[in-house]
């Protein structure tokens, strides 16, 4: 599993994510490494530390190499993370992969020129190219067998290891029963959607240790109103309430849930008439309950009932309480 590190990051540190489309997502709003960047500037000055994602479409792990200088040593890091190798397999369905030594000399290769420039460096695993987690994925024991060589790299050169390939296959385990291929955290089998940059970033925050601390002091409250159609029934209120309800007896991330209808006198309520409040500890809570099979069967129960949902989340001190589930009545 994921080594975890005990460093301090020094004012004007810089981290530098190298990789391929992952990670060039990774940098947009909501990505990974976005993310990850929101959950640093919780603990310090976000002048403090700079997060810089270097991801390029398409690359391979020989492509990183030959940027190596341009686009990560010349911001002179104090950490550089390599999420690379998933093309390196996937290409090679169509003849452009990476063989299995020229994947091992150039990682080594990107590990000992950073290790050279004072940087510390982190091997991750090549994550996904399919999400069901049987091993009947078509590329699957290629990809275990490139995952192999990134720990073989990390342990003789002396770097660190985030073994994400496990950390997701685990994942997936609790809430992909039934071997979906993709579309539970990644949109296709490998690049992520929203679920699957949380649960990502969450691995790389406990990595650098940015789970404790502070952020044990903090909630993660999770508000979702319904308004439903003029034709739902109050029958039909009632059972979708108590389905939501049932949600903290069968996701154990769930803390709490809190609900109510609306009683404002303000008339600003658009018509939202049933109120949700969902309480997880960590964003890394929040990204195994949303692909959740148990909370996916609620939202295809209450979909074809609502008119509009709204959803909107923040992080609160843990010091407010959290408050035990009730529930509402129509």
């Amino acid at each position: 599993m994921t080594q975890k590190v005990d460093i301090q990051l020094d004012a004007g540190d810089r981290i530098v994510f190298l990789g391929d489309s992952i990670t060039q997502a990774g940098s947009r709003p909501g990505g990974y490494v976005d993310l990850f960047r929101e959950s640093i500037d919780r603990f310090s000055d976000p002048s403090e530390v700079e997060v810089i994602a270097s991801g390029m479409s398409g690359d391979r792990v020989p492509n990183c190499l030959a940027r190596l200088e341009r686009d990560v040593l010349s911001h002179r890091p104090a950490w550089v993370v390599v999420y690379a190798g998933v093309n390196d397999v996937w290409h090679s369905t169509r003849g452009e992969g990476t063989d299995a030594e020229e994947f091992r000399e150039s990682l080594h290769e990107i590990v000992t020129r950073c290790q050279d420039h004072g940087a510390r460096v982190c091997l991750v695993t090549p994550g996904l190219i399919g999400e069901k987690t049987d091993g009947s994925n078509s590329l699957d024991a290629q990809l275990d067998d490139y995952s192999d060589i990134v720990r073989e790299v990390a342990d003789l050169a002396d770097s660190h290891l985030v073994d994400l390939r496990v950390e997701l296959l685990s994942h997936l385990r609790k809430i992909n029963p039934v071997g979906r291929p993709h579309s539970i955290i990644t949109t296709d089998g490998v690049h992520l959607n929203a679920s699957g940059n949380q649960f990502v970033s969450g691995v790389f925050i406990r990595f650098f240790g940015f789970d404790e601390g502070p952020a044990d002091s903090k909630i993660l409250r999770h508000i979702v109103l319904f308004r439903f159609r003029p034709e739902t029934t109050a029958a039909t209120k009632a059972r979708l309430d108590d389905a939501f309800m049932q949600l903290k007896t069968k996701i154990p991330e769930v803390i709490s849930i809190e609900a109510g209808t609306n009683n404002s006198p303000e008339g600003l309520s658009d018509g939202f008439t049933h109120g949700y409040v969902v309480t997880f500890r960590s964003e890394n809570d929040r990204a195994l309950y949303l692909p959740h099979p148990e909370h996916q069967k609620f939202v295809t129960l209450v979909k074809p009932h609502l008119e509009k949902a709204l959803v909107f989340d923040f992080t609160t001190d843990a010091d407010q309480g959290i408050d035990s589930s009730v529930s509402c009545s129509d």
